[in-house]
């Protein structure tokens, strides 16, 4: 029989991230229009400072169309027999993989107010990934080696992932 899971995980408090999606469209939107009016006044009478002007709205409104997804983030965990697949989707339309985990081969998992956890974290050379969004939710760390680089996996489970997980788990790897 196959254990499999898929998560989604979103933001609880989702206004103060609506409001400033809207605003960088908003904002995108006027400086691409006053870029452009600026860029037809330029064929009239040139100078430098309506070029620059011109440059940086224009500039402006290409950054916001490329990166205001980026507001509206989402993580997702996909569990399918043992192995652990991270995603971050931005705005329900882009998905980048953030990597697989065989969680048979970790060193450590369990919850991040444990104490095994408050001495992994303070450890010299430790790379830490967060890829959760709710600081207030129950968060789980995963820690494991590879390559001699040590590295800690911080995340936002459901407690039946969490179940599904220490099932694959080796003995004596979780700690409460």
């Amino acid at each position: 029989m196959d254990h499999f899971m898929e998560e989604v995980v979103v933001k609880k408090q989702r206004g103060l991230q609506n409001a400033l999606f809207a605003l960088a469209n908003v904002i995108m939107v006027f400086s691409a229009v006053f870029g452009l009016m600026f860029a037809q006044m330029l064929f009239v009478q040139f100078s430098v400072y309506g070029l620059v002007e011109t440059l940086v709205l224009l500039a402006i409104a290409i950054l916001l169309f490329l990166r205001r997804d980026r507001l509206r983030t989402e993580y997702e965990y996909t569990f399918t027999n043992g192995d652990l697949d991270f995603a971050m989707v931005f705005n329900n339309q882009k998905r980048k993989s953030l990597g697989t985990m065989r969680v048979k081969n970790v060193e450590g998992f369990g919850p991040v107010d444990s104490q095994r956890f408050r001495g992994l974290i303070n450890m010299p050379g430790l790379k830490r990934k967060n890829w959760f969004l709710n600081r207030a939710a129950k968060l789980y760390y995963f820690y494991y080696q590879k390559d001699s680089n040590k590295t800690i996996i911080i995340f936002e489970p459901s407690e039946e992932l969490v179940d599904m997980i220490r099932k694959y788990l080796p003995r004596g790897i979780y700690a409460e």
